[in-house]
Order: structure tokens, then C-alpha cells, then sequence
């Protein structure tokens, strides 16, 4: 399988970008129409369990990433790897209500332009958290 440019700057110099100053992982989910294998280069955000977060802002755009929609269709089949080649199995949930305004608290703390992106868009901007699966 051919690796896309993100896939392969990612896996060059992953340990060394930030988006916001924040850390990368790269996502791997399973296309909803397609059934293929698709990945994203995600910042992330540590979640107070331990699991990880991330934001579904497509840089404030009107609708969501394919990623988010991916993830909605099939929460247990999603992967995450880190710099270096650490690769975890995970589940996916779009945190609601006053879990998400808390997380979304600290997200924006973090990096204070995922604010911006949710000014420029009618849309609420999901954030899931991915939980390893044991």
C-alpha cells in the first residue's frame, strides 16, 4: 500500500511537528462507505484517565472531518500509533453535554486556537476520546 505525504512526514519527523504546539498521533479508522483503511495526522490532548483526545475541527470548517464520520459508523475499529511506532487499538466516543465543555475547557487552555476554529463555524466541534481497548 502507498503511504500518503502525511504518512510518510509523520513518519520522518513525527517526534519532532506540533500543531499548536501540541503533540501528533495518526489515527487509522476504517472508511465508512468505503471499508478502507484511511488515516489522519491528528494533534492530541491527554484526557484525565489516560485515554487521549482529539478535536474534530477541520480547522473550523462548516462539516466535519471523514475521520469523525468514520469513527461515528464504527467506534471499535480504530487505531492509534505515536512517534517511534507505538501502535494501540482504541474505542472511540464523542464526548456530549457537559463532558465535552469541560474537555473542550482544556483543549483550549492547551492550544488556544481550536477557540478560533469554533468561532468560524455554526457547527458544535466534536471532541472524542479514544480509549485503548485492552
Amino acid at each position: 500500500m502507498f503511504a500518503g505525504l502525511s504518512d510518510v512526514v509523520f513518519d520522518l519527523f513525527g517526534k519532532q511537528m506540533r500543531v499548536q504546539r501540541r503533540p501528533l498521533l495518526r489515527l487509522e479508522t476504517r472508511g465508512g462507505r468505503s471499508g478502507r483503511t484511511r488515516r489522519a495526522v491528528l494533534c492530541w490532548f491527554p484526557d484525565r484517565d489516560g485515554s487521549w483526545l482529539i478535536v474534530a475541527s477541520l480547522a473550523g470548517a462548516a462539516r466535519h472531518p471523514a475521520w469523525f464520520h468514520n469513527l461515528a459508523r464504527d467506534p471499535d475499529r480504530a487505531w492509534v500509533e505515536f512517534p517511534g511506532g507505538e501502535r494501540i487499538r482504541v474505542r472511540a466516543e464523542s464526548l456530549r453535554a457537559t463532558e465535552r465543555e469541560e474537555a473542550w475547557t482544556r483543549v483550549i487552555a492547551l492550544a488556544p486556537g481550536y477557540a478560533k476554529y469554533q468561532e468560524q463555524t455554526d457547527r458544535i466541534i466534536p471532541v472524542v476520546r479514544l480509549k485503548r481497548v485492552s
